[in-house]
C-alpha cells in the first residue's frame, strides 16, 4: 500500500540523476552496439585462451550487475557473495548427478535454494548497518565454505566432478569441442542481467533502493519499507549470481569449495562493480574487462611465480580510486562528457 510519504518520497527521488530521457536513449544505443559487438567479437577472436578471457569477463560482469543491486544501487556492502555463487553451482551439479536433471533445471533450482537462503538471513542481517553488516556477510560465506568443506555428500574438500554427457549438448550444456556455445550462453546471461538493471533503475522500486542507499533514516522517515526493500535487493542479487554459479560449475565441469566459495570470489564480485563505477549500468562490464584480462593474462605470463601479482594491482587500484575518482572509471567518462558539453562536474564546482 504506498502512502501519502511514500508519494512525496517518489517525488522527491524522480530527480535522481540518470533516469532523464537522453540518458536512457543512450543506455538503450550502448546496449544495441555492446551487443552487436559481443555477437561478432568470438568469431575474431578465435583462440580458446582469448575466448576463455571473453567468457570470464562477462561471468564477473554479471556477477558485478547483481552486486551492484544490493552494494551499488542500495548501498549495502556485502562481502559474502560467493555463498550464492557456489550455491548455484552445488544445487545444479548435485542434481545432476543424483537425478540426471538438466542443467537448466538445476540453474532454477539454485536460483530458489539461493533465493530463501537470502531471505533466511535477510531478517538478523539486515539489522545491522554499515560495517557490521559487511562484516556478517564475510561471516556468512566463510562459514558456508567451512560447512562444504566438511560436507561428505557433497564432495568435502575433494569436491564434485560434473558428469560427462553424450546427450544433447544444450540440454544438457556440455560443449566438449569449442567454448563458442558456452560464450554465447554468458552473453545471454549478461544482457538479461543487463535490461533487468536498466528496468530496476528507472523503477519505483529502484527510487526506494537509492533513497535507502542516500539515507536509511531519511527513507524511512518518508514512509519506505527499507527491511522489505533490503531484503529484496538481497533475494535478487542472489539469484543472480547463483545463475552464474550454475553456468560456471557446467563450463568448469568441476567445483569444490576454493573454487566456488573463496572470499576471493566475493572480494572480486565487489571489486569489478567498483573499480568500473558502483549504481552505473556499465561499470561493471568496464571494471570486469579490466581486472579479469589483468588477472588471466598475468597468471598466463608470469606462470606460479607471478602468483598473487593480480591481487597486488587490485589493491593500488582500489586505493587510486578510493583517493581520486569514488565514482569509478565511470565517473572519469562523466566528467569528460561534462567539459566537453561545457558544464561543470558538480564535484569541481564547489
Amino acid at each position: 500500500m504506498v502512502t501519502g510519504r511514500q508519494d512525496r518520497a517518489e517525488v522527491n527521488m524522480m530527480a535522481v540523476p540518470g533516469t532523464r530521457p537522453g540518458g536512457i536513449a543512450t543506455s538503450r544505443a550502448a546496449l544495441v552496439i555492446l551487443i552487436a559487438v559481443g555477437l561478432v567479437a568470438p568469431l575474431v577472436v578465435v583462440q580458446p585462451f582469448p575466448r576463455h578471457v571473453l567468457i570470464m569477463v562477462l561471468v564477473y560482469a554479471v556477477l558485478g550487475h547483481a552486486w551492484n543491486i544490493i552494494g551499488g544501487l542500495t548501498g549495502q556492502v556485502s562481502l559474502g557473495h560467493a555463498v550464492y555463487f557456489g550455491l548455484g553451482a552445488y544445487t545444479s551439479t548435485k542434481s545432476f548427478i543424483l537425478w540426471g536433471l538438466s542443467p537448466w533445471v538445476g540453474m532454477l533450482l539454485g536460483a530458489v535454494v539461493s533465493a530463501l537462503v537470502s531471505l533466511a538471513i535477510g531478517y538478523p542481517f539486515f539489522r545491522l548497518r554499515g560495517f557490521y553488516f559487511a562484516i556478517a556477510t564475510i561471516a556468512l560465506g566463510e562459514t558456508a565454505r567451512i560447512i562444504f568443506l566438511n560436507l561428505k555428500a557433497f564432495g568435502g574438500a575433494v569436491g564434485l566432478e560434473v558428469p560427462l554427457s553424450k546427450g544433447n549438448p544444450l540440454l544438457n550444456m556440455q560443449f566438449h569441442s569449442s567454448k563458442l556455445p558456452y560464450y554465447y550462453i554468458i552473453l545471454a546471461i549478461f544482457i538479461a542481467a543487463t535490461l533487468l538493471v536498466a528496468r530496476l533503475k528507472r523503477s519505483k522500486i529502484g527510487f526506494y533502493f537509492r533513497t535507502i542507499k542516500e539515507s536509511h533514516d531519511a527513507a524511512e522517515s518518508l514512509g519506505v519499507d527499507t527491511f522489505k526493500y533490503k531484503v529484496l535487493a538481497l533475494a535478487v542479487s542472489a539469484v543472480i549470481t547463483s545463475v552464474c554459479g550454475s553456468f560456471y560449475a557446467q563450463y568448469l565441469l568441476y567445483i569444490d569449495p576454493y573454487v566456488v566459495m573463496a572470499t576471493g570470489i566475493s572480494t572480486k564480485i565487489c571489486l569489478v562493480t567498483i573499480l568500473g563505477g558502483e549504481s552505473t549500468l556499465w561499470g561493471p562490464l568496464i571494471g570486469s574487462a579490466l581486472l579479469v584480462f589483468l588477472a588471466e593474462y598475468s597468471r598466463v605470463w608470469l606462470g606460479g611465480g607471478g602468483r598473487g601479482v593480480d591481487l597486488i594491482v587490485y589493491g593500488v587500484l582500489i586505493v587510486l580510486v578510493a583517493a581520486y575518482q569514488p565514482k569509478g572509471i565511470m565517473g572519469l567518462f562523466d566528467r569528460s562528457n561534462r567539459r566537453m558539453s561545457g558544464g561543470v562536474p558538480a564535484n569541481e564546482s564547489a
